[in-house]
Parts: C-alpha cells; sequence; structure tokens
C-alpha cells in the first residue's frame, strides 16, 4: 500500500493520509484504527474526505476506518476522463481490493449514493452493509431534485451542464459553498469557516469542477439503469437509513431498492449531518455494523 503525507490536507491524530492508483487516476484516502470490520465513508457534495473528520475518530476506537476522495474531488485525480456513477462504483471496487480488507461495511452521503449503491449492487461481495445519508438514487426520485418548476433546485441542473461549473465558478468556489452551506445546515457553527476553506481549497484547483460535472450529469441521465439495477439486483445485505431535516426521504427511497432497511432520523440537523451530528451519526452507524457483524 502506497502511502504519502499530503502536507496541504488538515491533519487529525490518528488518521493517515494514502494515494493509490486506481482504475486509471489516484484516489486519496485516509485511515483510522488498527482492528474491528472496516467502514468505508464516501462523501457528498460539496464535500470531500473531510466531511467526516467528527466521524472517524469515533468509529476508529473499534472499527478500521477510511475515508475516500471520489474521483475528481478532494486531493484525487482529477485529469480529463470519465466521472460518471459507473466509474465510480468501480472505484470503489477496486480500493476494496486494493486495501485487502473486504468485504467492507459502507456509508454513502448525499450524491454518493448514486455510486455507493451501484458497487454494492454489482459487487455484493464486497459489501457487509450500507448505510445511506440523506440521499436519494436516480430513477427513484433524484431527478425531482432538479425540477425547479416543482419544488426542486437551480444549482443540481447547474452543476450537471458541461463546462458551466468551471466556467462560472473558477475564482468563487467559496461563495457557491457558502451557500450551499449556509441554505442546507441547521446547527449554528457545525461548519465553520476553516472546513469552509479546506472545502474550497480543493474545489479551487484546476479542474476542480470535473468531479461535480460528471456526477451530476450522470446522476440526472442514468436513471433507467439505476432503476434497472435496483429491480434486478436489490440489495441484499442490512441497509440503515439515515435522514436529517429531509426525512423520511432516504428511508423511502432504500425501501424500493434493498430488502432489509434501517431507518434512523437524526433530529434538529440539516441535510450536511456527518458535520452536523458527528457523534450522533458515528454512533448510529456502529450499532448498526457491530449488529450486523453479530449477526453473520
Amino acid at each position: 500500500m502506497t502511502s504519502t503525507s499530503l502536507p496541504s490536507s488538515p491533519h487529525i491524530e490518528g488518521v493517515t493520509h494514502h494515494l493509490a492508483d486506481i482504475n486509471g487516476t489516484t484516489l486519496h484516502y485516509v485511515s483510522a484504527g488498527t482492528e474491528g470490520s472496516p467502514i468505508l465513508l464516501v462523501h457528498g457534495w460539496p464535500e470531500t474526505w473531510w466531511a467526516f473528520r467528527g466521524v472517524i475518530p469515533r468509529l476508529a476506537e473499534t472499527h478500521r476506518v477510511y475515508a475516500v476522495d471520489l474521483r475528481g474531488f478532494g486531493d484525487s485525480g482529477n485529469a480529463p476522463g470519465d466521472y460518471d456513477m459507473a466509474t465510480m462504483a468501480e472505484d470503489l471496487h477496486q480500493l476494496v481490493a486494493h486495501l485487502d480488507v473486504g468485504p467492507v461495511h459502507v456509508t454513502g452521503q448525499d450524491i454518493s449514493g448514486g455510486p455507493v449503491f451501484r458497487f454494492a449492487a454489482s459487487h455484493p461481495g464486497d459489501v457487509l452493509s450500507v448505510t445511506a445519508i440523506e440521499t436519494t438514487l436516480p430513477g427513484y426520485g433524484m431527478e425531482m431534485l432538479a425540477d425547479v418548476a416543482n419544488g426542486g433546485s437551480w444549482h443540481v441542473g447547474f452543476l450537471a451542464a458541461p463546462g458551466i461549473p468551471q466556467l462560472f465558478l473558477a475564482g468563487r468556489e467559496r461563495v457557491m459553498i457558502n451557500w450551499v452551506v449556509t441554505l442546507m445546515t441547521m446547527v449554528p457553527g457545525a461548519v465553520t469557516e476553516a472546513d469552509i476553506d479546506e472545502f474550497t481549497r480543493t474545489y479551487a484547483r484546476p479542474g476542480g469542477w470535473r468531479g461535480t460535472e460528471g456526477l451530476y450529469r450522470s446522476a440526472l441521465h442514468d436513471g433507467g439503469v439505476v432503476r434497472a439495477l435496483g429491480e434486478s439486483r436489490p440489495l441484499t445485505v442490512p441497509v440503515l437509513a439515515v435522514d436529517g431535516v429531509n426525512a423520511p426521504f432516504t428511508e423511502q427511497t432504500m425501501s424500493r431498492v434493498a430488502h432489509d432497511v434501517t431507518a434512523v432520523r437524526i433530529p434538529d440537523v440539516g441535510h450536511f449531518v456527518a458535520q452536523e451530528a458527528p457523534v450522533t451519526l458515528a454512533d448510529a452507524v456502529r450499532d448498526f455494523v457491530d449488529r450486523v457483524d453479530r449477526d453473520r
């Protein structure tokens, strides 16, 4: 396993940084913990692995924990190429093989629910359980988020438009990220100015919006593929559906693509559950994966 120190990336005690050549790109991930079943954390938007900064240490008390920057995000590679959900799902499969820790408990937040579901459905041998946090899936409601005439948000289609995010957001990354955080959080101070600075650092890289653009475009175009996968290969592993302000959106979605769904609502938090309630979320995830481990 290749390990490297990334001086630009924040430091958390007990968390180490790594780079791995995976599926034609370079993935940055962090790891913590030395024992227990493995947990893989996958961030949403506009986030990086740093979204789990408060979750990782608590989970690492009893589990081996890995948090990855998806291709095109964070400190992972973002050269011209494919940034669709299918490619990102394959990245996760190959990362698990690279780590040699599978099967894993995999957790996806927000728009990473698409790649995480495709990974779990396509590679069931890699997965012990799935935790879905404040997410929906293409073909099962994701498209509604872009329907501005019926309550959707303008930013979904904007981010999916080829070349548009880079054209309009280069040099204004922090403005966009701050707008989203202000709009979608309920816990004052949960995301600090320093946190926004860290997210901005990576989105401000040359080509820093490629991952966002490709993932959102895929999410709006791949509904038929994901729905077919959900109908032909529903998840058979246990699923934890975690909702904050948008409850019961995640529970309803995951109940349509999985047989065994446990629902948890964390009250008084907005969309960014991992950042707004890290201890509560970590405890919910740990209780869930420990139960799955006991039942194996």
